[in-house]
């Protein structure tokens, strides 16, 4: 899906010449979304989801995490009506952190929603797999594990340890229990890697695979994972949940951390539609840039650079995009960079192109964010409807920043924005998967974004 993707000339032999069967080439395999699942701070499944983020309901409040009281951040998002024991059997329970809890519960609430089930992939389980995206690991799992090491002895320190934290975890857990044997992998990176994950598995599907499970989950609010977010200048340390996170505003204090995230199930198109699934939108197009740690003025050309990237991918014109969901930092040097970037790619359309940016309402959950902002985006150009950025109203900033009330308008095409602590910047093309946009978008019939 990346425009950066290698010519496939380039992955002969030296000297190897490939031949070509006579006829018309063969057709592109497209990538559809066809189910979501949300594990969030304002709601678990995508309906609820939806709902709080499209009536642009805050819900961050003072972190209540046994053993953050006297830490320095003072606000986040938290999950506070998941008990994972009721999602998740007991004996994954036990081997696995927060943060893959929230994952496969994730994970089956999206499989729910595509209709996928293990009749439908009995006979095939590598035609399935399973990526996801990871910016710390366990932390909780990894804490309590040190905990009764160094309060007790070794002898009281589980063997899941040695998985528990690990980055892929997740996407470990995820494809044991659902039985997936297809193209399996982890992104470790900062925030934006919640977007490169599409584009590894619209790769996957490009190369022959039939579904993916795509997404994130984090949970970084256990005081261990909260010292280590200490060290970042951009994390507010505001104690007013209405003022601690409002980026494009002068008051702007930096970011509050979030728990949750959302998986996706990514299908060829043919495939989904062989077997009655209802394609939700279609993944056009993707791009990524890096530009260094904190270096927010330099993030302007690579933001900028990655939009381009990605409307070339698709094949989209700037003043096609309908929508565009913003990083939205909360760092006044980062939110001018954004914007700048944002009028950069789209010229003139970028200011009025409607910008909105709904984590505003349930803070940065680190790779998991942007992997809602993609949740959120699809479900907006099913309803017709911009969300707004809670808790956000003075803007200062020239774009056009949706605030207070959701705003209706026809949306055919969003662009989704993530930008990580450690440089990375990435953009996402979406299309709407209507039913006439299926069968007459020029794109088609070329190559798979």
């Amino acid at each position: 899906m990346s425009n950066s993707r290698p010519d496939r000339r380039e992955r002969r032999s030296p000297g190897r010449r490939t031949a070509r069967a006579p006829g018309p080439a063969p057709a592109a395999r497209r990538s559809v979304i066809t189910g979501i699942g949300v594990i969030a701070p304002n709601g678990i499944g995508a309906d609820v989801f939806w709902k709080s983020t499209h009536e642009g309901i805050s819900v961050l409040d003072r972190v209540s995490r046994e053993g953050c009281e006297r830490l320095p951040l003072k606000v986040g998002g938290e999950v506070r009506d998941l008990e994972p024991a009721t999602l998740v059997e007991e004996r994954f329970l036990v081997q696995t952190d927060r943060f893959t809890h929230f994952a496969m519960a994730a994970a089956d609430l999206a499989l729910a929603d595509a209709r996928l089930g293990r009749a439908d992939y009995a006979d095939s389980p590598f035609s399935v797999g399973v990526v996801t995206a990871s910016g710390s690991g366990g932390g909780e799992f990894g804490q309590r594990e040190l905990q009764a090491l160094w309060g007790k002895s070794s002898r009281f320190v589980g063997p899941y340890q040695s998985i528990a934290w690990f980055y892929a975890a997740s996407t470990g857990q995820i494809s044991i229990r659902g039985g997936f044997k297809g193209p399996c992998g982890v992104v470790c990176s900062d925030e934006a890697g919640g977007l490169d994950v599409f584009a590894h598995a619209a790769g996957a599907i490009e190369r022959g695979t039939d579904a993916m499970i795509a997404g994130s989950a984090e949970a970084p609010l256990a005081p261990y994972s909260v010292v280590c977010q200490l060290g970042y200048e951009d994390l507010s340390t505001s104690d007013d949940p209405t003022r601690a996170y409002r980026p494009f505003t002068a008051d702007a204090c930096g970011f509050v951390p979030a728990e949750g995230g959302a998986m996706l199930v990514v299908e060829e198109e043919s495939a989904a539609l062989l077997r009655g699934a209802r394609p939700r939108a279609w993944l056009a197009g993707h791009a990524a840039t890096f530009t260094g740690p904190s270096r927010w003025p330099e993030s302007r050309e690579g933001l900028a650079r990655a939009i381009q990237g990605a409307l070339r991918s698709a094949r989209c014109a700037p003043e096609e995009v309908d929508v565009v969901f913003a990083d939205a930092l909360g760092v006044p040097a980062a939110d001018r960079a954004e914007a700048l970037a944002i009028t950069d790619a789209l010229g003139a359309h970028g200011r009025r192109v409607p910008v909105t940016a709904p984590k505003t309402g349930i803070g940065r959950a680190y790779c998991g964010g942007p992997v809602l902002d993609v949740a959120a985006a699809v479900m907006a150009m099913e309803h017709g409807v911009v969300p707004p950025t809670p808790n956000v109203f003075d803007v200062c900033h020239d774009i056009d920043v949706v605030t207070g009330k959701a705003r209706r308008a026809p949306l055919r095409t969003a662009l989704v924005l993530s930008r990580g602590l450690m440089g990375s910047n990435s953009a996402l093309v979406l299309r709407s998967a209507a039913p006439d946009g299926l069968r007459s978008d020029p794109t088609r019939e070329g190559e798979n974004a």
